[in-house]
């Protein structure tokens, strides 16, 4: 049997690999991603003096109340975050960390993603304009809409750019406003034809929209659970999945009725 020196020395030999790969983990950059709430915007107001959303071609309403689409900031492709900055972050419900290919395309300059991240903005402000028009049934030969919000990229805008465009021509269809006069927030990629889809970090635009005052969230339905995970206190959720269905649920929150809930 070895003697309890011997046990203590062998046991501080065996420590020792160990403490070293964790100081080492210490110092060097870790494959992740940390991410926190974002801003919010109005898409009913203006952005640097412009606003969000112009049409022509239709009469335009004079709406009240405010559709937020909510955003995350996240550390760049090239950012390092280490050990200090995860254990921070796992800690913290206004934090979170992911895996960074989960956040970016592997291989890509942060002037890369930006770029794409723009591209992809595009791309959502042209579906969302023409999933609201059919929704209406406008001619979109005849109705023209114009989508600008600056430093903003990704498609997560499109469903609340949808909701605006269908807020300023037909309100909530009975004279009224869609919003219901309410500060209402939510996110979620839409389709031309007008299907809701998924967008990630959720939980943390939830803590974006109720900081900038919002009272309702929309969220892609299968992200319920990521909402309720960190839900602030008033922010009531509501889940979507297509651009007609989210009329009807805010119609039938300004009647009263039933709306559906996580």
């Amino acid at each position: 049997m070895l003697s309890s020196l011997t046990r203590h020395r062998a046991v501080l030999v065996c420590a020792l690999p160990v403490v070293a790969l964790l100081a080492a983990a210490g110092f060097a950059p870790l494959p992740y991603a940390v991410a926190q709430p974002g801003s919010t915007a109005n898409v009913l107001g203006s952005d640097k003096g412009k606003p969000v959303i112009t049409i022509s071609g239709a009469p335009v309403r004079k709406t009240s109340g405010e559709l937020r689409m909510t955003t995350i900031i996240a550390t760049g492709p090239s950012a390092d975050v280490f050990l200090g900055d995860v254990v921070d972050s796992w800690f913290r419900t206004d934090r979170a960390v992911m895996p960074r290919d989960s956040v970016y395309p592997a291989g890509k300059s942060d002037q890369e993603v930006e770029r794409r991240n723009l591209e992809d903005m595009v791309t959502s402000q042209d579906a969302a304009s023409q999933a609201a028009l059919d929704y209406l049934d406008e001619d979109p030969a005849k109705v023209k809409v114009t989508l600008e919000l600056a430093d903003i990229g990704g498609p997560s805008a499109g469903l609340l750019f949808s909701l605006g465009v269908v807020d300023k021509l037909d309100g909530d269809g009975a004279g009224g406003d869609l919003t219901g006069g309410r500060n209402i927030a939510g996110t979620g990629t839409i389709t031309a034809d007008g299907k809701v889809g998924a967008v990630g970090g959720v939980s943390l635009k939830t803590q974006a929209a109720r900081r900038d005052g919002a009272t309702v969230f929309l969220v892609p339905k299968g992200e319920c659970s990521d909402a309720q995970a960190e839900l602030p206190k008033g922010l009531r959720l509501i889940p979507v999945t297509s651009l007609k269905g989210t009329v009807e649920s805010l119609r039938a929150l300004n009647k009263g009725a039933k709306v559906p809930s996580c």
